[in-house]
């Protein structure tokens, strides 16, 4: 890759940075036709998924964003997924998701793994960063979490051997742990990030975790401008809680990561403000960046007090992703003020706003 494109692909892919407004100094040149509106699945789904993907549908309104939504009634007790629904991915790309609850036990299996197998997408992004104007016990928190999608204890592999005994099997294969490894280590190149942490537990797992670990390490010998090192997962934990700022990108294998991703999330203000989203080699999904544990929270949904600001940000994430980069500088310029005046916030940021409070905040206050 040219090194003249690399600010570009920065601008492109990176969702964090100031709170200011940038002044461009050189335009942005789009291509012809860049402008055409582009279709997008949006998947509403339960609890507070219609409240927060709504939010996203007024702002995109009243920006005169160039998207279209083709949306699908989809919720988390569905046995499989619609071919319909699959088939306006495959054709869109791109999808904006609200989130699916999972039945907890019962044999059923989960929509939003579903997706990732169905779609291949291999890649969880998960973004976890200070906001201006939030308090937090850490200042200087700017992690971006990537997590393998499809394998390890997420395979879904389960079975009775006899009557109360279960067997589950981990499964770590060299083709998933090396491109996971070398996306990581892309994103870090395009978004200037100095370092990828490997996260593991290769002390004890020392075949399955041990071809991860070695996977990382044959990727990080061809980026030897990027710092790599490895963290076993429990003491991974600890120092996220207590020194964050030693992280920059890290990658992990999938259950370490869904974990890893929620403790920063935590740190750095909480699950409902941090972006995210899903990428595979053709699609993308976007939604809330870590758990979306109040997704069936029925007393959010009957007061409309959801948090919008997680799936506005993802929001951003998906218009660069589009390439509509002033779009996405746009809203997520908006919101961040919004977050740093404090006059709107709802119950989990310390404030007693509505989702349409927060909604009609962003909206003032995009340029």
């Amino acid at each position: 890759m040219s090194r003249r494109t690399l600010p570009i692909f920065k601008k492109l892919l990176s969702a964090g940075g100031s709170t200011a407004t940038t002044t461009r100094s050189v335009t942005y040149m789009p291509r012809p036709g860049d402008g055409t509106p582009r279709p997008v699945t949006l998947i509403p789904g339960d609890g507070v998924g219609p409240l927060v993907t709504g939010a996203v549908e007024q702002v995109m309104e009243v920006m005169h964003a160039p998207v279209y939504f083709e949306k699908y009634d989809i919720h988390g007790d569905m046995k499989t997924v619609p071919p319909e629904l699959i088939e306006s991915i495959k054709k869109n790309k791109v999808c904006l998701k609200g989130g699916l609850k999972t039945p907890v036990g019962g044999g059923v299996s989960s929509l939003n793994v579903m997706l990732r197998k169905e779609l291949d997408l291999y890649a969880s992004l998960v973004h976890c960063f200070n906001l201006q104007g939030l308090p937090t016990r850490h200042q200087t928190v700017d992690i971006v979490v990537i997590r393998e999608n499809t394998e390890g204890e997420y395979a879904g592999l389960e079975h009775e051997v006899v009557p109360g005994v279960v067997e589950s099997l981990k499964v770590i294969t060299k083709f998933c742990s090396e491109r996971i490894a070398k996306y990581a280590f892309e994103y870090a190149y395009l978004n200037n990030r100095k370092k990828v942490t490997a996260v593991h537990k290769a002390n004890i797992m020392k075949l399955a975790d041990g071809l991860f670990l070695e996977s990382c390490r044959e990727i990080a010998s061809k980026y030897p401008s990027i710092q790599y090192n490895e963290m076993i997962v429990d003491n991974c934990s600890m120092q996220l809680v207590s020194k964050p700022e030693q992280f920059d990108v890290m990658v992990t294998p999938n259950l370490y990561g869904n974990l890893v991703s929620n403790v920063a999330a935590g740190i750095a203000g909480g699950t409902g403000v941090m972006p995210g989203g899903n990428a595979g080699a053709d699609h993308a999904i976007f939604e809330q960046g870590a758990s979306a544990g109040n997704v069936g929270n029925e007393k959010l949904v009957d007061q409309k007090k959801a948090n919008p600001v997680a799936l506005l940000l993802s929001s951003a994430m998906m218009l660069r992703h589009l390439q509509f980069p002033s779009f996405a500088d746009r809203l997520e310029i908006a919101v961040k003020r919004v977050i740093s005046e404090g006059r709107y916030r709802t119950k989990d940021l310390g404030g007693t706003s509505t989702t349409q409070e927060v909604v009609d905040a962003v909206i003032a206050n995009l340029e």
